[in-house]
């Protein structure tokens, strides 16, 4: 027997890691899409990050939105 030959068995599970590839790089690009709109999302997606920002507090007139 050569070590050339592929078994049918090899060719299944090519087929099958092709589309746990495909799969997997479909996750990575949606969790960088989701990176990258918020980051670039500026005051548009303001998280509670244990900062004191003066935008998101109700009392403070001085820097309300308009």
């Amino acid at each position: 027997m050569a070590i050339t030959r592929e078994h049918d068995l090899h060719k299944r599970r090519s087929g099958r890691n092709i589309g746990l590839a495909v799969v997997l790089l479909a996750f990575i690009a949606l969790v960088f899409g989701l990176t990258i709109a918020k980051v670039s999302g500026g005051n548009a997606l303001q998280a509670f990050d244990h900062s004191y920002r003066p935008v998101l507090d109700p009392d403070n007139v001085r820097f309300q939105q308009r």
